[in-house]
């Protein structure tokens, strides 16, 4: 048996620091698992993740519209349609939307991490449910 959702029939996840937003396809509430982590997020222009790792965590982004760029410890380079990034567990990173709004898909694996805050403030992990409910990244 297949399940069949469209993005908006599942919860939107806004950021409590403005600009950034996310529909979950597969987590725990949706799927049942916590071995992956997949939807896709949005970006207005000029917003950002706060520099972050994954403890126990691939990390996943395909770029689907816009053009942004991906922050390492090696520096930044953009990203377009079409890039795909990997993030291994561990890793310091960024995303942000420069040029302009930022569409992509995200798939992390497994979804039993921890998320870091490496340069940023615990608001950055808090995501208010559109239809009231409050989620927090673990």
């Amino acid at each position: 048996m297949a399940y069949l959702f469209h993005q908006d029939q599942l919860p939107k996840l806004v950021s409590a620091v403005p600009g950034r937003e996310r529909t979950f396809f597969v987590d725990q509430e949706l799927a049942n698992t916590d071995d992956m982590l997949a939807g896709i997020m949005r970006y207005r222009q000029g917003a950002a993740s706060p520099l972050h790792l994954h403890e126990n965590c691939e990390h996943f982004y395909f770029i689907l519209d816009g053009t942004g760029e991906v922050e390492t410890p090696r520096g930044r380079r953009e990203v377009r349609p079409g890039t795909l990034v990997f993030i291994p567990a561990l890793a310091p990173h960024r995303l942000r939307a420069v040029k302009s709004p930022l569409f992509y898909f995200e798939f992390q694996a497994p979804n039993r991490f921890k998320t870091q805050i490496l340069d940023g403030t615990p608001d950055d992990l808090k995501w208010n449910r559109v239809e009231g409910g409050v989620w927090w990244q673990s």
